[in-house]
C-alpha cells in the first residue's frame, strides 16, 4: 500500500472514499511481492498494480464490492483456483489480497468493521495517518492483521523509528505491544515481510499474522564526476527511485545546468564530501572522476564503508593500475573484491545512456540477487528474493 503512498495521500486529503487490496503473501512466479496494491475510489478510478495485469479486473471488483458492504476481505488467486485462466492469473503463482475500505468523506467518522473505539483509533485513520508519513517521505511502518480472528481482520498499527504509534490491533493490551516492538525492528531494517505472534502479543495460544510494511527514504545514489555518462546515470538512477547526488570538485562542470535531474549536486573533493556523510547498506556509490588523484582517496574509504554497491568506471588496464595503488594505500584483498570495475554488466555500451543502464543493470542485479545472464534458456528464477524478506503465511483461505 505505501507503493502508492502520495497518490492515496492526495485521495484522504481530497476526501475520497476508497478501497485498496495490498498483496500479503505469495507463493510461486507471482509478479508482484508483499506491500504491492491497487486502489479504487468510488468514481471508480484506480491506481496501482497487484499482479501485472494477471488478476486486475477481479481485484477492481473486489475494491467495489468493498466500498459498498465496508467490510474488509482476504482473497487467494492462483493456479489452485478453478477460474485461475479466468481471471487471468496463468504465470503459476499464488498470490493473498487484502481488500480495505478507506472512508475519509466524513473526517473522524471512519470506522472498521467491529471497531468500537474511540474514532482515532480506527483502521481508516490509522492507514490516513500511514499514508501521509510515508508521502512525506518519513521512516513508518503500517502492520495490518491479515489471518486471525475474523473481527480483528484489517486491523492496523503505524509505527515509527522513535517507538511511537497511532492505531490499535484491537485485541489483547500484549498485542499491541509485541507488535509495534517487532514492527519497529522491521522499520529499521527497512523490510517488509509478515510476522506470527498470539494474539495475546506471546508466541502461544491463537496466532494473528500480521503483514508489516516498511517505508523508508528514498536510497542513495552518489554519484562521483560530472561527466557526460554522469548525466545519463542520474536520468536512470532518478527511475528507479533513488536519491540521486552528483559530487565533483570542479564547480565549471558541476552544475544544475547540467544535472538538472540530480536532487543533489555537489561541488567538493569526493574524498571529503563522502566522509561527511552518513550512509546506509541501501546506498550505491558510482565513481565515474577516471582520474587517480580523485578515484584512489575515495575508493580508499569507500571500500570500507557497508554501503550496497561500489563501482567504478575505467578501461581494464586503468582497472589493473587502480588496484595497485589500492594495495599500496593499506586496502585488503577483501575489500578490494567489493569493487565493481569496470562498472557495469557486458551490454556492449557505447553511448552514455547505454553505459548508464549497464550500470544500472549492474546495480539492480546486485540488489536482487540476479545473475546478469539472459532468460530465454536459462533455469535461474524470474524474480529473487534479493535479500528483501518476503514472508508466506500458510493459513489463509
Amino acid at each position: 500500500m505505501l507503493d502508492i503512498a502520495e497518490e492515496l495521500n492526495r485521495w484522504v486529503e481530497q476526501g475520497r472514499d476508497f478501497a485498496v487490496a495490498t498483496v500479503v503473501a505469495t507463493n510461486g512466479s507471482a509478479p508482484r511481492q508483499p506491500g504491492a496494491a491497487l486502489a479504487v475510489d468510488t468514481d471508480g478510478t484506480a491506481i496501482g498494480s497487484v499482479s501485472g495485469g494477471c488478476v486486475e479486473g477481479a481485484v477492481y471488483e473486489l475494491c467495489q464490492e468493498a466500498l459498498e458492504t465496508g467490510e474488509p476481505v482476504l482473497e487467494r488467486f492462483g493456479y489452485s483456483d478453478e477460474d485461475a485462466f479466468a481471471v487471468g492469473l496463468t504465470c503459476g503463482g499464488i498470490i493473498d489480497i487484502l481488500v480495505t475500505p478507506v472512508r475519509t468523506s466524513t473526517p473522524g467518522s471512519a470506522r472498521d468493521s467491529g471497531s468500537a473505539g474511540d474514532p482515532v483509533d480506527s483502521t481508516a485513520d490509522t492507514l490516513a495517518a500511514a499514508l501521509a508519513a510515508a508521502a512525506r517521505g518519513e521512516a513508518a511502518a503500517v502492520a495490518r492483521i491479515i489471518d486471525g480472528p475474523a473481527e480483528l481482520l484489517g486491523r492496523a498499527l503505524l509505527v515509527r523509528l522513535d517507538g511511537s504509534h497511532t492505531g490499535t490491533l484491537g485485541g489483547h493490551p500484549a498485542l499491541d505491544h509485541t507488535a509495534v516492538e517487532q514492527t519497529r525492528a522491521l522499520l529499521d531494517a527497512g523490510r517488509t515481510t509478515t510476522i506470527e505472534i498470539g494474539a495475546d502479543g506471546s508466541r502461544c495460544g491463537q496466532p494473528v499474522v500480521l503483514l508489516v510494511e516498511s517505508s523508508v527514504p528514498a536510497p542513495r545514489m552518489i554519484v562521483f564526476g560530472a561527466i557526460d555518462f554522469a548525466s545519463a546515470l542520474v536520468r536512470v538512477g532518478k527511475f528507479l527511485n533513488y536519491h540521486v547526488t552528483v559530487c565533483d570538485a570542479r564547480p565549471v562542470f558541476a552544475t544544475r545546468t547540467r544535472f538538472p535531474d540530480a536532487d543533489d549536486i555537489v561541488v567538493d573533493w569526493p574524498h571529503r564530501y563522502l566522509d561527511s556523510q552518513d550512509l546506509d547498506s541501501r546506498t550505491v556509490l558510482c565513481v565515474l572522476t577516471h582520474d587517480a588523484k580523485f578515484d584512489v582517496p575515495l575508493l580508499e574509504r569507500a571500500l570500507k564503508l557497508p554501503v550496497a554497491y561500489v563501482g567504478a568506471m575505467g578501461s581494464r588496464r586503468t582497472h589493473l593500475d587502480r588496484l595497485q595503488r589500492l594495495r599500496d594505500v593499506g586496502l585488503t584483498e577483501l575489500e578490494l573484491n567489493r569493487l565493481r570495475s569496470p562498472i557495469g554488466l557486458d551490454l556492449g555500451a557505447r553511448t552514455p545512456e547505454e553505459t548508464a543502464l549497464s550500470i544500472a543493470a549492474e546495480i539492480v542485479a546486485n540488489r536482487r540477487g540476479g545473475t546478469g545472464v539472459p532468460l530465454t534458456g536459462a533455469h535461474t528464477p524470474i524474480h529473487h528474493d534479493g535479500g528483501r524478506t518476503v514472508g508466506r503465511i500458510g493459513s489463509v483461505a
